[in-house]
């Protein structure tokens, strides 16, 4: 990998705790991976295991969790993810009161527990501090209330930048299936202008290379390259095709 690009600015998106597709995408250069706990086959367990096990192998973890609420976001967070993504964020108001679970007060409204972020030792003044800035929330932008007052949910000091979602937020804006068209891309640049006015984070996936070349164009802070199954589909396929030529050519 190009050694000016930072390593944490690439994703993979992970949709169940497969250590080797982990170790791969490492050792292929990736720097972050976004855990799809929301729609993806993760367990508590296999939370709490594989976690450190990414954080070992030195990614960056985003976890994009269950609900907008408090448990699955201070779970995702003491089990040592770097940051959170919530889903189905309505509104401002909406956003105020779940990224407040992310930050400890008096900022927010994070319960204290001692365990592995903090080496299973009491918690200090110092500790809430560097915690609170460590990790990141990232509410998502993927409704179209969300989208109206992205300005807001950016001005909250528990937000610290926002995830897109490309897919609901088409639908949700009546514009049918994510095509890519100019009102998708249309969206995803008023959330990246609102995102550079603010100051802040924004993180899109970015599956094919227009999306990949718009997130870099307007300066996302991450960008999720491919998601595991597809990665899985397209490598099969890629095979499949490849034999199936090859047996036609040879018995022809």
């Amino acid at each position: 990998m190009n050694q000016r690009i930072p390593n944490y600015r690439f994703a993979v998106w992970l949709s169940d705790p497969n250590c080797a597709a982990a170790e791969i995408a490492r050792h292929l250069g990736y720097g972050a991976v976004v855990l799809d706990i929301e729609h993806g086959a993760f367990g508590l367990a296999d939370l709490e295991r594989f976690t450190p096990f990414l954080k070992a192998l030195g990614f960056d973890v985003l976890a994009k969790v269950l609900a907008p609420e408090r448990a699955p976001i201070q779970q995702a967070l003491d089990f040592g993810a770097d940051a959170v993504v919530l889903p189905h964020i309505k509104s401002a108001a909406h956003a105020r009161e779940v990224t407040a679970f992310a930050k400890f007060p008096p900022a927010g409204d994070r319960s204290l527990a001692g365990g592995r972020t903090i080496g299973y030792s009491p918690y200090t003044d110092e500790w809430l501090a560097v915690e609170d800035a460590r990790i990141r929330c990232y509410p998502m932008i993927e409704h179209a209330g969300a989208l109206a007052e992205v300005e807001a949910i950016l001005d909250l000091p528990t937000v610290d930048g926002v995830f897109v979602g490309p897919g609901d937020l088409s639908v949700r804006r009546d514009r049918g299936a994510y095509s890519r068209d100019a009102g998708d891309f249309a969206d995803q640049r008023t959330i990246a202008n609102a995102a550079r006015a603010a100051g802040k984070h924004w993180v899109m996936p970015a599956w094919n290379e227009d999306e990949k070349k718009f997130a870099l164009e307007h300066g996302a802070h991450q960008l999720a390259l491919t998601m595991q199954h597809d990665a899985l589909r397209v490598g099969l396929s890629a095979a499949f095709h490849e034999a199936s030529a090859l047996a036609e050519e040879v018995s022809s």
